[in-house]
């Protein structure tokens, strides 16, 4: 299992958010081309970056900036999302150097688009799965669908996308520790790969994880609890090469 740094961007500057809500924004560092060349250096095999001002459609400038930055500063694989709609935007972000590019509303709204992405750009599209209680949550989180998680999961499965990264947005950016049973019934149910995120706070959240052995989950998405020192990414590394 691998352990993948979140770094998440508004107004150009690293934060974290509350369970998503755009006024819980607290900055952690205002040069997120450091923050990436530090989990670089400490031996980040890849970086998840979110452009949270393209999800909840703002401006979004000043974070395309800080993503080229980072793209100059690192070598390490850069996986993107927020906002990301259309082909162009993908083959835009694909030639800046990023590695995967993430979808989320698109994959609820819009399943021919959808196709023709994953016909496209084949791996390097994911899908984020975002839900709280279950239930999909679109454009920034603040759009519920009524539609299941495990559900989604299954239809993204069937048009071809390899991999989906599961949120329960109800623990994100709380440290409440992530919601692992409804991350195991999303991989099951789709029989892909999936990367947990939301509510890492400790590492024996990360143990716990890793140690229920399901091969679809190989990986964790950490954000807040590393900003605030819970523990380090070499920590959290370090247990999952165990």
């Amino acid at each position: 299992m691998i352990v993948i740094p979140a770094i998440d961007l508004k107004g150009g500057h690293c934060v974290r958010l509350s369970q998503g809500r755009k006024n819980s924004a607290k900055v952690y560092d205002e040069d997120p081309a450091a923050v990436a060349r530090n989990f670089a250096e400490s031996g980040a095999t890849m970086l998840h970056v979110v452009d949270l001002d393209a999800a909840f459609g703002d401006n979004n400038s000043a974070n395309r900036s800080s993503l080229a930055n980072i793209l100059r500063a690192v070598k390490v694989p850069i996986q993107f999302g927020g906002g990301v709609r259309t082909a162009d935007d993908v083959r835009r972000l694909l030639d800046a150097g990023v590695n995967r590019v993430v979808l989320g509303t698109i994959a609820v709204e819009s399943t021919a688009r959808l196709v023709e992405l994953v016909d496209e750009f084949g791996s390097r599209i994911c899908v984020a799965i975002d839900a709280c209680n279950g239930q999909v949550l679109v454009h920034g989180w603040e759009t519920a669908t009524g539609l299941e998680a495990p559900a989604l999961a299954k239809r993204v499965a069937a048009i071809g996308v390899n991999r989906i990264i599961y949120t329960d947005t109800a623990r994100d950016g709380m440290l409440t520790g992530p919601n692992l049973e409804q991350t195991i019934a999303v991989a099951r149910e789709s029989q892909l790969k999936v990367t947990v995120s939301g509510g890492l706070s400790s590492l024996d959240d990360v143990k716990s994880i890793r140690d229920a052995q399901e091969p679809l989950v190989d990986s964790v998405i950490v954000g807040k609890a590393l900003y605030e020192g819970r523990f380090s990414f070499e920590e959290a590394r370090q247990l999952c090469e165990c």
